[in-house]
Formats: C-alpha cells, structure tokens, sequence
C-alpha cells in the first residue's frame, strides 16, 4: 500500500515536472522548413509574428526569417518590397509560391505541416 502511494506519487510529480518544462520542441520541424526552403517574412512589431515566434521558441534559430520592417516603421526592406509581402506573417515556399494563412481552427504549425511537407513533432 505504501509502495503504491509512493508510486503513485512520482509519477504525478515527474509529470507535474514534464509539463512545466515547457512546449514543443520544434527544432527538427523549423529545419525541416528551412531545409525545404520556407521563409518567414515578418515585421518586429507584428503581434502575430511574435507569438509565432514565441511558438518556435528556441527553435527559431533554425527558421529562415526576413524582417521586413525599417526602424520605427519608416518602410519596408528592398528584399520584402521584391517579394510582395503586403502582410504579416507571410510565408512563402521556395518556388514563390505564399502559403496560405491557416483557417479557423487551425494553427500556423498545422498550415506549414500541410503546404511544405514536413511532419510536427
């Protein structure tokens, strides 16, 4: 009986623990985007590319990223201004091609999974 509850009990700790640990880890993901060559066009200023980012996580070292904005917003980068990027976020595949904002219900990660082909963790 004591066994039990002792069990018992570490198990809920350890995963207590597991689950403060943090999210998903991204990592083979974000290269796996990159590798299939996917880019993040955003502006630092952008809530919703923060909270991408903010998804990746550590893993955002391993996205090809563009920031598109000047400084105090006076504009938009030459690379940005070539590519036709009029929103944020904007991702677009290797060929040019923009992927598509992710319908409701669904999730950016879900969205690049599907258009690039790379599985998530």
């Amino acid at each position: 009986m004591k066994i039990t509850k002792l069990l018992t009990m570490l198990i809920a700790l350890i995963s207590i623990f597991l689950i403060s640990c943090g999210g998903t880890n991204y990592d083979i993901f974000a290269q796996c985007l990159t590798e299939q060559g996917a880019t993040f066009y955003g502006a630092y200023w952008c809530s919703h590319c923060e909270e991408l980012k903010s998804e990746f996580g550590d893993s955002m070292q391993y996205v090809n990223y563009v920031e598109c904005s000047l400084p105090n917003r006076a504009g938009q980068t030459e690379i940005c201004t070539r590519e036709e990027i009029i929103g944020y976020p904007t991702w677009k595949k290797v060929d040019g091609t923009e992927i598509p904002s992710p319908p409701a219900g669904s999730s950016w990660m879900q969205q690049l999974s599907f258009h690039v082909g790379c599985p998530l963790p």
